[in-house]
């Protein structure tokens, strides 16, 4: 009875030690949280180690997790950084139990990593981005050692012969759930302080997007052809809507960029002249609108991330060429250019294709309003034709002509390739993947596009019988999607539908599978159904 006795008390003092670790944890991130607020929101702890994580996950796994979680691969990433914070705080209080101050100083150690990981963020301001990750340390240290002591670990460490352990103290029910009030209360009203303070920075750009009144275009978008939005249940607008429109980045915390003291520079190889705009200075230059569907590069076959919108913007050819710049085509020294994003992100377009004609811009507005903090406000790039790891930065800072043998962006780093043209592509919106439906005649229809090229057929193929003709909606541009639909005289049974596009050169979308790695994914899309 007295060794269950003490089994007893053992594991009660050890739950009230992991207990302990789980407080110093919350304590450490509600003031890491609340020093953020007042140094920089991007340098959280949270916030600077995910970024350090995803610099460094493999492209197979980052590719993986937007694949399974989509859009929220983030919020699942910021979840498992919690969940491994909470359970070495758990560990560290119960090895404190009998270590109590090795247990504080592994608190401090994991301050000076998320310090470390800090000051490795391609977007560190400065030496105060380490604050949060040491101070919430600091505090996380402290609580340990004061709640592990009240829960009843060792005290001072002794020459105990057995490397010192300690002595270890009485358990003190009153202090301990006293200390483990206060501080959980404590720990609450800084983390609720914190985040008011990080919503009360983010007004001033806020408000600064609410006073943009933008110009009309000086070369508006064509009106929509009256056939180009077939009115199908289940098939994608011709127009996303902007709360729709798919959003893929590595940013944790989505910037909130002030118009009013946003500038970009244009400089590098090639640059005779180097630029500086204001944001106030794009809007009063001749602005294009043009209607531009945008591809994410890790859109699998028949996958989501894809959507079109009308662009406002500034044409950035013209902004090259004040700057001196000259195609390659045309004897220029630099054949790519390096956007750089407020968040360190950096990517690589080819200076050809941005000043070879198309509609390649500086967006200031998406679908009629101020570009939304997710996809960019003030700017981003728009060129289409091109993936967009490599053309579509947003929240952009810096222009910089360099040439693809000198510098690799972040993607390319990664294994993506320097040069990603859109891929060619048919996807089935209705029906969807296992559903059932009745026999007799069912409409098949989807979306299809080939940016810059145009989509010139489409062709729905039942089983593995011929490949039929698919009727089109009427065109738009060459930079949209088009829409689709076939008349299906369905039969009772299991079916597969397969659907395939042609594009405006007349090349014929590939059947070989591959992955979204590293130049996109091909293939065609198809969908199992239940006829009857």
């Amino acid at each position: 009875m007295r060794v269950v006795s003490i089994n007893r008390r053992t594991a009660g003092r050890a739950a009230l030690a992991a207990a302990s670790g789980l407080l110093a944890g919350y304590a450490a991130l509600a003031a890491a949280e609340l020093t953020a607020s007042l140094v920089r929101p991007q340098a959280g702890p949270v916030t600077v180690i995910g970024g350090a994580a995803i610099d460094r996950t493999p492209a197979a796994l980052k590719d993986f997790a937007i694949r399974t979680f989509g859009e929220n691969d983030k919020l699942v990433l910021q979840l498992g950084i919690l969940a491994t914070v909470g359970l070495l705080a758990a560990l560290l209080g119960v090895f404190a139990l009998r270590h109590r101050r090795t247990g504080a100083a592994g608190v401090l150690a994991f301050g000076v990593l998320g310090a470390a990981a800090a000051l490795g963020r391609p977007d560190a301001a400065g030496a105060g981005d380490v604050l949060p990750s040491l101070l919430g340390a600091v505090t996380g240290a402290l609580v340990l050692y004061l709640l592990v002591g009240k829960a009843g670990g060792a005290t001072a460490p002794e020459n105990t012969g057995t490397g010192g352990t300690g002595t270890p103290a009485a358990w003190n029910r009153r202090g301990f759930l006293l200390a483990a009030g206060v501080t959980a209360i404590a720990s609450t009203g800084a983390g609720a302080l914190g985040r008011a303070l990080t919503g009360r920075r983010g007004q001033g750009a806020a408000a600064s997007r609410a006073a943009v009144r933008l110009p009309a275009p000086a070369s508006p978008a064509a009106p929509i052809p009256a056939g180009a939005a077939l009115r199908i249940p289940g098939v994608s607008p011709f127009t996303t809507p902007n709360k729709e429109f798919y959003r893929v980045d590595t940013a944790l915390v989505v910037p909130t960029v002030d118009a009013g003291t946003w500038r970009l520079r244009i400089h590098g190889k090639g640059v005779s002249r180097p630029l500086s705009y204001s944001f106030a200075e794009l809007l009063q230059r001749p602005l294009i609108e043009r209607d531009i569907t945008l591809t994410c590069v890790s859109n699998e076959v028949g996958g989501p991330y894809a959507g079109s919108a009308r662009w406002l913007g500034v044409r950035l050819s013209d902004l090259l060429r004040e700057a001196g710049v000259r195609a390659p085509s045309d004897g220029g020294r630099a054949d790519q250019l390096i956007a750089r994003s407020v968040d360190g992100m950096t990517l690589g377009t080819p200076v050809e294709e941005v000043m070879d004609g198309r509609d390649a811009m500086l967006a200031v507005a998406m679908n009629g309003e101020p570009l939304p903090f997710a996809h960019g406000f003030p700017v981003r790039m728009v060129v289409p034709g091109l993936y967009g790891y490599v053309s579509a930065c947003k929240w952009i800072r810096e222009i910089e002509l360099t040439t693809f043998a000198s510098y690799d962006p972040y993607w390319v780093k990664r294994g993506w390739a320097r040069r990603a043209p859109v891929k060619t592509q048919a996807r089935i919106d209705t029906p969807k993947p296992f559903a059932r439906i009745p026999a007799g005649t069912v409409t098949v229809a989807g979306v299809a596009w080939a940016q810059h090229r145009g989509i010139e057929r489409v062709e729905v193929q039942v089983d593995d019988g011929p490949w039929q003709e698919a009727s089109l909606a009427a065109p738009a541009t060459a930079d949209t999607w088009r829409q689709w639909s076939f008349d299906w005289k369905a039969a009772s049974g299991g079916h597969r539908l397969t659907v395939r596009a042609t594009d405006g050169r007349g090349e014929v979308q590939t059947e070989l599978r591959t992955r979204t790695i590293p130049d996109g994914a091909s293939g065609r899309h198809g969908v199992f159904v239940t006829v009857g």
